[in-house]
């Protein structure tokens, strides 16, 4: 790997030459600007302001602009008069534990490279002290002009130094939380555990890109004469806007999780979920209030239904009284009907 800066690190009073090389590399696919009647390529032009005329990379210098637009011109020279201590070198300042370093702050990472043979010797040294102590060395050092913070510490058999942000460059967040307070249930807190567990863990070393392969796939078919790759059929766009129910979010993205990983709903080893607890009783005396104006409530609905059961049969025993009278009155009438009947007319002369 080409090294993109010489220098030392210093370590007391041990100097340890080293070369700095990237440890990173960017994959991503670039794109160019054309111009899309004729796909010409448009390229940008470096033109002065006064006098419209295109200023070659040799006739182009640095300057720092005031609050009132004057430019201020800044040479080479003057960058290199100033006393910057950690020009050439990395300054370790302070070893502490890697807890103590905020991720926020994390930026560029390089690896430090022993430059010759005698510096193979006080390098190992400060990789095993490192390994030791199980701590991180805060250094200060110079790149691209200007004096930057890092962190070394060990990756393998190498020293690797991450670029750190300086602490006044990290920006509070304020305003970021939600503005109303919101409570969660300890039974979201329980599947978001599941579902936590569920997942588990992953090899890193299995992530990729998937949209750069996408990307690429895609060119490969323009390339061909093709009309590009066919969009993949999805559901519904993730959020949405739409007010979901939570708990059934997790439940199901927990149902979703296992059924991706292959594990049956019952096994061992399988995330439990706590069940909701059941609403706390009511109070006593409350409950034997209401018992009590039941109890009233239902003697009270007894009483006239007696009555009404009284009245009833009183109409009944009625009805069976009139029924009878009506019976007998029928009879006796007919009796007449029949004696009359059986009188025998009397002939006139």
């Amino acid at each position: 790997m080409r090294s993109i800066w010489n220098g030392a690190i210093s370590f007391g009073l041990v100097s340890i030459p080293i070369k700095l090389v990237n440890a990173t590399e960017s994959r991503s696919v670039s794109f160019r600007q054309i111009h899309t009647e004729d796909g010409g390529r448009v390229r940008y032009k470096k033109v002065c302001e006064l006098d419209g005329e295109e200023v070659p990379q040799a006739e182009i210098g640095k300057a720092y602009e005031d609050a009132d637009g004057t430019m201020i011109p800044i040479t080479e020279e003057d960058l290199a008069s100033l006393p910057l201590p950690t020009a050439k070198t990395i300054e370790i300042v302070a070893f502490v534990p890697a807890g103590d370093i905020d991720p926020l702050q994390m930026d560029a990472a390089y690896y430090l490279s022993a430059n010759g043979v005698p510096a193979a010797k006080p390098y190992t040294l400060l990789r095993e002290a490192l390994k030791r102590s199980e701590k991180v060395a805060v250094a200060k050092y110079a790149l691209r002009g200007r004096e930057r913070l890092g962190m070394l510490r060990v990756v393998d058999d190498v020293i690797a130094m991450h670029g750190l942000l300086w602490p006044d460059e990290i920006r509070a967040p304020e305003g970021v939380a939600p503005e109303n307070p919101v409570s969660v249930r300890d039974a979201e807190l329980d599947l978001a555990d599941a579902l936590m567990a569920t997942l588990g863990e992953v090899d890193m070393s299995t992530l990729h890109d998937d949209y750069r392969t996408a990307v690429e796939e895609m060119i490969a078919a323009k390339a061909e004469g093709g009309e590009g790759v066919a969009p993949p059929t999805t559901g519904e766009e993730p959020g949405g806007g739409q007010v979901i129910d939570l708990m059934a979010a997790l439940e199901n993205s927990v149902r979703a999780a296992k059924e991706a990983r292959g594990e049956q709903e019952e096994g061992k080893g399988e995330a439990e979920v706590t069940p909701l607890k059941p609403r706390a009783a009511r109070a006593p005396k409350a409950t034997d209030a209401k018992k009590s104006t039941s109890k009233t409530a239902a003697k009270k609905t007894a009483a006239p239904a007696r009555k009404s059961t009284a009245k009833t049969a009183t109409k009944k025993t009625t009805a069976k009284g009139t029924a009878t009278k009506s019976t007998a009155t029928k009879k006796t009438a007919a009796k007449k009907t029949t004696a009359k009947k059986a009188t025998p007319r009397k002939r006139t002369a």
